[in-house]
């Protein structure tokens, strides 16, 4: 019979926020060095890319998609469950 390994204690006391980010950055380095540069990037990083907009028509439902309506020359997916509005907002 195989015997059981023990392993190190883990710490589970609240953790740093310095080791936080050294873990992060750690992470990400070892990311990129896998996959690439530009493999993966933190919300906000990039420049935002300017898209051409087509309004909705509805000013609450252009605010919410963020971009001042849907992108044009771009493909739109509406999903949702059932009975929750999808075709009335493709037909609008």
């Amino acid at each position: 019979m195989a015997e059981k390994k023990k392993s190190a204690p883990v710490s589970t006391g609240p953790v740093k926020p310095e080791d936080k980010k050294k873990a992060l950055e750690t992470a990400l380095a070892q990311i990129e060095k896998n996959f690439g540069k530009g493999a993966i990037m933190r919300l906000g990083d990039d420049i935002p890319v300017n898209v051409e907009a087509i309004s909705t028509g509805s000013l609450s439902l252009d605010l919410a998609l963020g971009i001042g309506g849907v992108p044009r020359g771009r493909i739109v997916e509406i999903y949702g469950p059932e009975s929750s509005g999808k075709t009335t907002l493709a037909l609008h």
